[in-house]
């Protein structure tokens, strides 16, 4: 019996007894006989209480010293052979102690103790250090999740293979849906006869059908031109390992015309409902259709966007359909409105004035105010020559104001129209996006993720070989109420020829027919050679960087200006072109700080490397052959080391299609 127990029961006995001999005494004094009975029956009580409690008490010693011993047994069982991985380790993370639970997962039979805790995992230590409260790691095939206490260096180690086998599997299992267009199926088939239609759509069909077999999608054509499939996102990560390789077997489909059929694949995946997926499709679709088609857009629901393909540059369409539809929707906006606020890219260029001056023509042929955002501030030098002559017009430059002028016009009843860029990011002011519920995009760049919200009327073609060639279409089907002025036309001339090289590159014939137009209405080609004629000084800064380029792979050429040494983005481009007409040169990149602290990158391709997908992984955009992009918080150095990771990237991506 521990001691104080002996106390508690001695001080207890000793106080009973102290009562007892008080009555004794008391009943003794008066009835002897009587105190001699009760003399006995206290005595009696007294040994039998005496008796109870030492043996209660000895009861509960054995009850206390028998739990204690199945406690101590349990806790060294759970500690040793319960499944749970326990492991101290050191402060040279060597393994001091591991629970025998852990020794079957070692490659030897001998004992972990005293071995790195590398031999379970290479990332263990370095997330340790990190301060990571719990990571998942895989040991001999299984995957523990490991609670890491770096005060007490204690690691626990959960088995969580089944748990983590049926997160993959429902994953894996998710519903993907796809929408397939034929890009130009009805350009191509416009002139068929119903024979050649036939076997065009057999063709296509058993390439899909093959296609959807090997990978176990479910395909269903639900129009001429447009089918739906039904997968799984195992066989989406399949079908991205081989980057889509079905648009290449379509486009191997030669036509009668010589024309490949291309098709577009927008893809919706996501935690979500059949519905949703399929919104997610259909924007992924027209994203795709958006970038010039031949390509693969798929969209989850956080909206992170994944691109294949695009490896062609989109086909001219041959009809004018289209462009009378919209030159017609175009008039509608602009009567119902107040006045027409048209604005193009920050840096704006010809493409963008010329466009812009189109806009504003239209505008005055169906009698409604318009106005120009200009930022004086913002001019470079490429454009400078034509600024300067609109500036000779009183009539035409009336019509150019600041920003700030343009916010205090605009209002809901305004229709604003963006030409030239799709990207608020980009656009001259974005403050106006927000003052109007009538927006018009008129662009022939391929469609980016960053696009104006809630446009009511999109004109995108990236067939087109600028928005100059697109706005001059729309004004061919305007009201010739205010004719066009020789200035105004050899400003959208000065934009195509700027955009094509002169009428070298991304030249259709709706191209020449457009240039023809513009020369009808006195459009003056000497006019804009004055436009396009470059400085001694910008010529000798041109050069330097040339003398600078370096080749990559045999055919890529690129060139970087010197650290501390600004060049515009129009000189950065004509550096560009000129390092395509090199021998053997079939795609170039300039390097060089801007003035406002960016690095600034001008790509060029003749076609067979498409810097648009190059420059999108720089958070850039362009076209196939044509693109450009600036950074922010990085180094000449820094930019040039990520291009050539990123054409690393790019190369050995294509070399193992």
């Amino acid at each position: 019996m521990p001691d104080y127990q002996k106390k508690l029961f001695s001080s207890h006995l000793w106080a009973v007894y102290i009562l007892a001999v008080v009555l004794l005494c008391v009943t003794w004094y008066f009835q002897w006989k009587i105190g001699l009975i009760m003399t006995v029956l206290v005595a009696a009580s007294l040994y039998y209480t005496f008796y109870r409690e030492r043996k209660l008490l000895e009861e509960t010693e054995e009850y206390i010293s028998t739990i204690s011993h199945r406690i101590k047994k349990v806790g060294d069982e759970a500690l040793l052979e319960m499944p749970l991985g326990i492991i101290l380790y050191n402060e040279d993370y060597k393994i001091e102690w591991a629970n025998p639970y852990l020794n079957k997962f070692s490659d030897d039979d001998d004992s972990i103790v005293g071995q790195s805790l590398n031999i379970l995992s290479e990332v263990l230590i370095p997330m340790i250090k990190e301060n990571k409260p719990e990571i998942v790691i895989e040991v001999n095939n299984s995957k523990f999740l490991t609670i890491i206490k770096k005060e007490e260096r204690l690691l626990y180690l959960l088995d969580r293979s089944e748990q983590i086998e049926l997160e993959t599997l429902f994953h894996n299992q998710q519903t993907v849906l796809a929408i397939i267009f034929l890009d130009n199926y009805e350009e191509i088939t416009q002139n068929m006869d119903d024979t050649a239609k036939s076997q065009l759509n057999s063709q296509v069909t058993s390439v899909l059908n093959k296609w959807s077999n090997h990978y176990g999608l479910y395909l269903k054509r639900t129009s001429q031109e447009r089918f739906l499939a039904v997968g799984t996102k195992e066989i989406l990560a399949q079908l991205e390992n081989v980057r889509f390789d079905v648009l290449d077997d379509v486009r191997e489909l030669i036509t009668e015309q010589n024309n490949p059929i291309t098709l577009s694949i927008g893809v919706g995946l996501g935690d979500t409902s059949l519905p949703a997926l399929g919104e997610l499709a259909q924007s992924s679709l027209d994203l795709a259709l958006g970038r010039g088609g031949d390509q693969v857009v798929i969209k989850d629901d956080v909206g992170k966007v994944r691109f294949y393909g695009g490896k062609t540059n989109p086909m001219e369409k041959r009809t004018r359909v289209r462009a009378r539809v919209i030159s017609h929707a175009l008039q509608e906006l602009v009567k119902a409105s107040k006045n027409v606020i048209i604005m193009g890219h920050r840096s704006p260029d010809m493409d963008s004035v010329g466009a812009a001056i189109g806009i504003l023509n239209i505008a005055k042929s169906n009698n409604v105010d318009a106005y120009i955002v200009f930022d004086s501030n913002d001019v470079d030098i490429g454009v400078y020559r034509l600024i300067k002559a609109l500036k000779g017009d009183e009539e035409i430059w009336s019509h150019f104001i600041e920003p700030e002028e343009a916010e205090n016009i605009i209002t809901s009843r305004s229709l604003l129209v963006v030409v030239d860029t799709h990207k608020p990011s980009m656009v001259a002011d974005a403050n106006l996006l927000n003052q109007t519920e009538y927006k018009v995009v008129i662009d022939h760049h391929r469609r980016g993720e960053d696009f104006v919200d809630n446009p009511t009327l999109v004109y995108m073609e990236p067939y087109a070989s600028s928005t100059a060639e697109l706005v001059t279409e729309l004004l061919e089907y305007q009201p010739n109420h205010a004719k066009l002025k020789m200035l105004e036309a050899t400003a959208l001339l000065a934009g195509i020829i700027v955009d094509t090289k002169s009428f070298t590159l991304r030249t259709g014939s709706r191209t020449f027919d457009a240039a023809s137009y513009l020369r009808a209405k006195g459009a003056d080609t000497v006019l804009v050679q004055q436009f396009l004629k470059v400085d001694l000084d910008i010529y000798v800064k041109r050069s330097k960087l040339i003398e600078h380029a370096v080749i990559y792979r045999d055919s890529i050429a690129i060139a970087k200006a010197d650290s501390g040494v600004a060049y515009g983005p129009v000189l950065l481009a004509q550096t560009a072109d000129t390092l395509l007409t090199l021998s053997g040169i079939t795609a170039s990149f300039v390097i060089s700080e801007r003035d406002d602290g960016k690095i600034g990158i001008s790509a060029r391709s003749l076609g067979d490397v498409n810097v648009q997908v190059i420059m999108e992984k720089m958070n850039g955009g362009g076209h196939l052959t044509n693109a450009a992009t600036q950074i922010e918080g990085t180094t000449i150095e820094e930019a040039e080391a990520l291009l050539r990771d990123i054409l690393h990237e790019y190369f050995e991506g294509r070399d193992s299609e």
